[in-house]
């Protein structure tokens, strides 16, 4: 864990209705690559740790029996469930306010377990142990994210790009200069050298894939907004009584860089590493 910070059951509190509309999707293929790499057919089962609002998840039933989403955040659940009844997946899947320290929680074992920019979030020692446990044999550890090395340029675009520096100064003059993370600060962030902690915890890989993206977008000011709203630096119940002024403040920076209130923007790669659980181990 993060030396001097503690999760508490703040660090999302209020951003699961924003989620859909203010993050930017994974790449198109995501999918297609997983169920080629993995061999997924339809069957086996999925269980996707930190699943917020269900978008990974959701995106991926078609190729499991049963798709479980874990997650501590009951309105993350609320929305994953009410997606689920509109993908018309209701009947597989299932959604589980379970922090993922807590697992196994009962839950069974499982083919391959996603962690979609979750995991840094987490005991990840103490998961990582579990979540092998839990996978059947043969079963795989799978980490995805966007791609963090691309420059997402929109030159050529009809909108000016999203201000987000602009953005970001915004929030530390209303939250000060230190990253927020519920009740707690980050001066450091949050960890990386995911590869070390998965391979303490017996994991073997990783296989590496990126799948592109640089499809081009279009963002209105609410779209915008929704993102800011939907981080866990700059969620709501941070602001307090400011919450108002903080909005307003971000809507009348947006309009001053492109005044007819829509922005270019292109589709990030998603980044994805695959782990294994040896065939031959119980």
């Amino acid at each position: 864990m993060v030396v001097g910070w503690e999760w508490d059951d703040t660090l999302f509190s209020g951003t699961a209705p924003y989620h859909q509309r203010g993050r930017l999707p994974y790449a198109p293929g995501v999918a297609d690559v997983l169920a080629e790499v993995l061999r997924l057919d339809g069957r086996g089962r999925l269980i996707d740790v930190g699943c917020g609002p269900g978008t990974l998840a959701l995106s991926l039933a078609h190729l499991f029996g049963e798709i479980v989403g874990v997650d501590p955040d009951s309105g993350m659940l609320s929305e994953a469930a009410r997606a689920a009844a509109e993908a018309g997946v209701s009947g597989k899947s299932r959604w589980a306010r379970v922090r993922a320290e807590d697992l196994p929680a009962d839950l069974g074992t499982f083919t391959v377990a996603t962690f979609a920019q979750s995991f840094h979030w987490m005991d990840r020692d103490l998961v990582a142990a579990t979540i092998r446990d839990m996978l059947v044999s043969g079963g795989a550890f799978v980490h995805l994210s966007d791609l963090k090395t691309e420059r997402r340029s929109v030159d050529g675009l009809p909108y000016p790009a999203v201000p987000y520096a602009a953005m970001d100064e915004l929030v530390r003059h209303y939250l000060g200069p230190v990253r927020r993370a519920g009740r707690g600060v980050l001066p450091q962030g949050t960890p990386g050298d995911e590869a070390a902690v998965l391979a303490r915890a017996g994991f073997s890989g990783p296989r590496h894939h990126v799948v592109p993206g640089g499809q081009a977008l279009e963002r209105t000011c609410d779209d915008v907004v929704a993102g800011v709203f939907s981080m866990s630096f700059s969620a709501p119940h941070l602001f307090g009584t400011r919450r108002a002024a903080f909005e307003s403040d971000v809507r009348l920076l947006l309009r001053e860089v492109s005044p007819s209130g829509r922005f270019s923007a292109r589709l990030p790669s998603t980044e994805i590493f695959v782990w294994g659980k040896n065939p031959a181990e119980p």
